[in-house]
């Protein structure tokens, strides 16, 4: 068995204000995975991603990329190899153009030049915004404002994507086009999402976390099919929507 991309054992975590949110949480993710993480409100999902670069460190347990331990010392080599694109794009996007923008990650490394203007265009294809390297983030909208903040991690070559949330506030179009980006992205992908189609369309294992530990863990049309589980995680499919069918659709 190879190492994992993203390796989390026994990890636990608790707030200076004494609110424990981790309570022994193992996790692995291999290359090429695409895993949903799911799980109701106050979970510890956010706090579990806010592990896997860094801005916050193990309590107790510990968390490994690609076998680099999430230390001090190792912060910034880990922060280039997990990228995490937050909910709201503007909390990424900061500089005068989107080109900028993009830019700004492999500038910090070293990148000049030729090169760096090479790696812009080819995050920027990835996600379709090739022409709007020159306009103001501000202008664009907020589905492409996200589409941008996902290029900005992917400047940086990642080796997992972390995803939160990423269809929220999308209208139905733009969630379609971020769909097809996240599927043909040659990239390890994690995704925190409350949408449970999406996580069904674009993952094929999903896992559950809920009470700072995880619950469950399987194919993501079993897991959503399982309708004992879901309900006492207080997960809740669309009316209507029937995974198994809808997984022989995709």
């Amino acid at each position: 068995m190879t190492t994992p991309v993203l390796e989390v054992r026994g990890l636990a975590f608790a707030y200076p204000d004494g609110h424990q949110a981790l309570f022994g949480v193992d996790l692995h993710v291999h290359r090429g995975e695409r895993v949903a993480l799911l799980g109701p409100n106050g979970a510890g999902k956010t706090t579990l991603v806010h592990h896997l670069n860094g801005i916050h460190l193990a309590g107790a347990g510990s968390v490994a990329v690609s076998g680099l331990p999430v230390t001090k010392a190792n912060i910034k080599e880990i922060r280039r190899r997990v990228g995490i694109v937050f909910q709201d794009p503007d909390d990424q996007l900061f500089m005068g153009t989107v080109r900028e923008d993009v830019a700004f990650g492999p500038a910090n490394l070293g990148l000049r030049g030729e090169a760096l203007e090479a790696k812009v265009a080819e995050a920027l294809a990835k996600v379709g915004m090739e022409e709007f390297a020159d306009r103001p983030p501000h202008h664009l909208s907020f589905g492409q404002r996200r589409r941008v903040a996902v290029a900005t991690v992917l400047a940086m070559d990642p080796e997992i994507l972390v995803l939160d949330e990423p269809s929220s506030n999308l209208d139905p179009a733009s969630r379609r086009e971020l769909a097809d980006i996240i599927r043909d992205l040659d990239v390890t992908v994690l995704m925190v999402t409350h949408d449970l189609p999406y996580a069904l369309e674009l993952c094929e294992r999903s896992v559950i976390l809920d009470g700072g530990v995880v619950a469950s863990e399987g194919p993501t049309v079993d897991v959503l099919s399982d309708a004992d589980l879901m309900r006492a995680h207080r997960l809740e499919l669309p009316f209507g929507f029937d995974p198994v069918a809808a997984a022989t659709t995709l």
